[in-house]
């Protein structure tokens, strides 16, 4: 369905608000399939961006504030994001040895091996949503988001 029809527009006032009314929709029809995919294994989207990140820096981990840098939607409560995690012990915390002021998360094997379970699904999900859109159409739309984020 087109987003005019969607958002029930005949006219934007202009093509920059078409274009990004555009880009939220279809942000938002791949985040809501997304959380639903997550929510099916016990976590949110956010705090599966956060096991995604300390994967990437496993076996050691990120302070908090580097956790939040790297987050695909900023939440400023990235310590309740960990908080959640660490009770269902997906992710660990302990305080760094260089600065006991700084606590530095980690992910735990339970937590790499609900990301192993829920990839597979996730990787289809992203092939099916783009499934209509060609590689090198990907590839520039991957380019245009770029150029977009300063």
């Amino acid at each position: 369905m087109p987003v005019r029809e969607r958002v029930r527009q005949r006219r934007f006032p202009s093509l920059a608000a078409e274009a990004l009314v555009s880009l939220v929709v279809a942000a938002d029809h791949f985040t809501q399939q997304a959380d639903a995919l997550c929510a099916r294994h016990g976590i949110t989207g956010d705090q599966m961006n956060v096991l995604r990140i300390l994967r990437g820096a496993h076996p050691q981990g990120h302070p908090r504030f580097e956790v939040g840098l790297r987050l695909m939607r900023r939440s400023p409560d990235v310590t309740r994001l960990l908080d959640r995690l660490e009770r269902q012990g997906l992710v660990e915390r302990a305080r760094s040895g260089d600065d006991a002021r700084l606590s530095v998360a980690r992910i735990t094997k339970p937590g790499l091996k609900l990301l192993a379970t829920i990839d597979p699904e996730l990787d289809e999900l992203m092939q099916s949503v783009t499934r209509p859109v060609s590689q090198a159409q990907l590839r520039q739309l991957a380019r245009l988001c770029d150029a977009l984020v300063p």
